[in-house]
């Protein structure tokens, strides 16, 4: 087997993993959500839908990748389809934060969304690392882009939990929103990078 050809199997595990965490994370958290009443863990649930379909384009790029004709016309219509999940996402950072602002809506104390932020924030650094080494394996700005997508899914997670232990300690119920207004620039940076067919790692080189 190749060097590359591992590279892809080993990315092929990653983003299988990522569709079926986040799907996992989506029930959990839109469950937790509803029950409590918890305006974050439902957003947070959404977020994971949207994980969830950037892991199926990474999927799709990835299957794709023994057409050597068509690898480079793959990567970049993958790499646009990754920078309209990201823009999505920051529309809904931004809009559920101001909606949170706008009703005064804290956290609603969950212990199921409290262990789901904490293994979220544990697990989503280790996948979005390993991703980044197949993807520099692989030299896909795709996988490079969705990787920092699962960066700003662990960011969201500190946030949710932080969120919910400010609210609990000293009732700053707007903790969380206005955290989340603050990521949304990233965010909406990230998508438009990867729209012009640029990752972070772009800069850096």
């Amino acid at each position: 087997m190749s060097t590359r050809t591992a590279a892809v199997h080993r990315g092929l595990s990653l983003e299988y993993f990522t569709v079926a965490w986040n799907l996992l994370e989506a029930v959990v958290a839109l469950i937790s959500g509803a029950v409590a009443s918890s305006i974050a863990l439902v957003g947070f649930g959404l977020d994971s839908l949207i994980e969830v379909s950037s892991g199926s384009i990474l999927l799709w790029r990835l299957h794709s990748d023994d057409d050597e004709e068509r690898r480079e016309a793959v990567e970049q219509r993958a790499l646009k389809l990754v920078g309209i999940s990201f823009l999505v996402l920051a529309a809904y950072v931004a809009g559920d934060s101001a909606l949170s602002l706008v009703r005064r809506e804290a956290p609603e104390r969950s212990l199921p969304g409290i262990v789901l932020a904490v293994v979220s924030l544990i697990a989503m650094p280790l996948l979005a690392r390993s991703k980044r080494k197949v993807a520099s394996a692989l030299g896909s700005s795709a996988l490079q882009a969705d990787s920092r997508q699962t960066d700003i899914c662990a960011y969201l997670s500190a946030i949710l939990l932080v969120g919910l232990l400010l609210n609990a300690a000293f009732e700053w119920w707007w903790a969380d929103p206005v955290a989340g207004m603050v990521m949304v620039p990233l965010i909406a940076y990230e998508g438009t990078q990867a729209l012009r067919g640029k990752t972070c790692c772009d800069d850096c080189s």
